[in-house]
């Protein structure tokens, strides 16, 4: 046998090592991104996930009210900019497919029971019976809620998910955004205290 096929066959258990190595690249990535995406899930302090839109103006919201949905036997209205001006608004982004929203719904009808805010929703691609039929038997703690048949106007707000919820202060203005579902822990630790902060002047 020459010198130079004993080389040959001595490159070919390199060559695979390489070849093996190239394979578990992608996975060790797909392993990584795995690990952040569900260290992200158990987080529970929302200021880690940073938002752009804290601190600047409610985006431009122009949204139609769910057919046939009424409140004290009046039609409840859509969502418009003008809700977010003059009073702390609190802003849920909901749908009735939406699991975690059923067990979030009586925490948002107990923070209705404060008159000092308003709570809104933004109806996520949803269908009007479904969403009608949610509001029927989770309670109904909205002021006004619009439908984002497209998911647009959830996009404007950047929304992550469904659900989220958004202070906005008297000026029109984000001053918080909690992402995943408000439960008794964060409502106490989390959420109320940024309400309270959204009634003092932005410093």
């Amino acid at each position: 046998m020459s010198v130079e096929a004993n080389s040959a066959d001595a490159g070919k258990p390199v060559d695979a090592t390489k070849r093996r190595l190239l394979l578990l690249i992608p996975l060790a990535i797909f392993l990584a991104l795995t690990i952040v995406f569900f260290v992200g899930l158990g987080n529970d302090d929302p200021s880690r996930v940073p938002s752009p839109l804290i601190g600047r103006s409610a985006p431009e919201t122009n949204l139609p009210p769910i057919p046939g949905l009424e409140r004290d036997g009046k039609p409840l209205p859509g969502l418009s900019s003008t809700d977010f001006k003059g009073q702390v608004t609190v802003v849920n982004v909901w749908a009735s497919w939406c699991v975690p929203c059923r067990d979030e719904a009586p925490l948002l009808t107990r923070l209705a029971e404060d008159h000092r805010i308003r709570v809104t929703g933004i109806n996520y691609k949803d269908q009007p019976d479904n969403a009608r039929r949610f509001l029927s038997v989770y309670g109904n703690p909205y002021a006004a809620t619009g439908v984002d048949q497209s998911g647009r106007a959830s996009i404007e707000w950047g929304v992550y998910g469904v659900p989220e919820t958004f202070v906005v202060d008297s000026a029109g203005q984000i001053r918080f955004k909690l992402i995943g579902p408000i439960s008794p822990d964060n409502l106490q630790r989390v959420l109320k205290p940024e309400i309270a902060k959204a009634f003092s002047p932005k410093t």
